[in-house]
């Protein structure tokens, strides 16, 4: 099925009968959350996953996607559709620039890189109060009618066009790593000099993915924005970053389930430890030390190895 193992396909059937059922029985602003999370965690999982490239600047181009996204619905009046593509190319458009400069480097001077780049896109963010809203950031922002017909105020609405999303943009990625351009990516990744001596252009293979990652990132950021109504500095902030990186290496990095457990449990705990207030951090911290210690490969990771299945 679509290039899928025989356990992928069950797991793919499975992850799509329980995100159906889901918002009857639990709350659709969380699960639509995490749906766009795991968007977002997808495209880091490209690079670090399938490439080995460690960004620290990701939530540049979900911030910006969040960003343009939301100010085509609520100040051109846009319908959702075409912001939530704005965002994707506006992510992408970024990660054109941000990649030509940064994946001449490797290891820890890519991702200083990575990082730097995302702090000028943070300070935009921050000076420019007429477009982003500034410290206020975008507030109260529409959900709008899909294609002018059917509106997304609902929740369940909402809830239909995120899920339609989420599949899409999980059956690109799965098929951009199990084309003949994502073997070539793997082969990088196992033995770059090799690759360079068979005739690859590696430089290029690099920067295609880290657009592909860069456009999830957009996509992801202006769904999200409609999904919470508002977009603020923490969505360009490094938090944001670090936070996506965590979801990758918690769920299970170079996997393909990997990202929405992941998203799943980081988005949990912001949920439901919010009670636990200034502790908060401590048992986000204690939860994530036990998940390195016990899951060294990720949740997803481990249980395929248990299983040797290929997930």
């Amino acid at each position: 099925m679509l290039g899928f193992t025989r356990a992928q396909s069950a797991g793919f059937v499975l992850m799509v009968a329980i995100l159906l059922a889901a918002p009857f029985v639990a709350y659709p602003i969380f699960l639509m959350q995490v749906m766009c999370y795991a968007l977002f965690a997808m495209g880091a999982n490209l690079l670090m996953g399938y490439i080995g490239l460690l960004s620290l600047g990701q939530a540049a181009f979900f911030g910006m996607g969040g960003y343009v996204g939301g100010y085509a619905v609520q100040s051109l009046h846009l319908t959702p559709e075409l912001g939530v593509v704005l965002g994707g190319l506006t992510g992408a458009a970024i990660g054109v620039v941000f990649g030509w400069l940064a994946i001449r480097r490797q290891t820890i001077y890519f991702a200083m890189i990575t990082l730097a780049l995302a702090q000028f896109v943070n300070f935009f963010a921050v000076q420019d109060t007429g477009f982003t809203g500034g410290e206020n950031g975008m507030q109260n922002i529409p959900r709008g009618k899909l294609f002018g017909m059917v509106a997304l105020g609902p929740d369940l609405h909402l809830y239909a066009f995120t899920l339609v999303i989420f599949l899409a943009g999980f059956l690109f990625a799965h098929r951009v790593i199990h084309s003949p351009f994502g073997q070539v990516v793997k082969a990088i990744r196992e033995n770059e000099s090799r690759a360079i001596s068979l005739g690859y252009k590696v430089d290029q293979y690099k920067w295609i993915i880290f657009i592909i990652a860069a456009f999830l990132a957009g996509i992801a950021g202006a769904l999200n924005a409609l999904v919470t109504k508002i977009v603020t500095l923490t969505d360009v902030g490094n938090v944001t970053s670090a936070i996506v990186v965590l979801m990758v290496l918690v769920g299970g990095i170079g996997t393909v389930f990997g990202p929405l457990i992941g998203a799943a449990i980081v988005i949990a705990m912001q949920y439901y430890l919010a009670s636990f207030s200034d502790w908060v951090t401590v048992i986000q911290g204690v939860i994530f030390i036990a998940c390195v210690l016990l899951f060294r490969r990720g949740v997803v990771g481990e249980f395929a190895a248990k299983l040797k299945l290929s997930l």
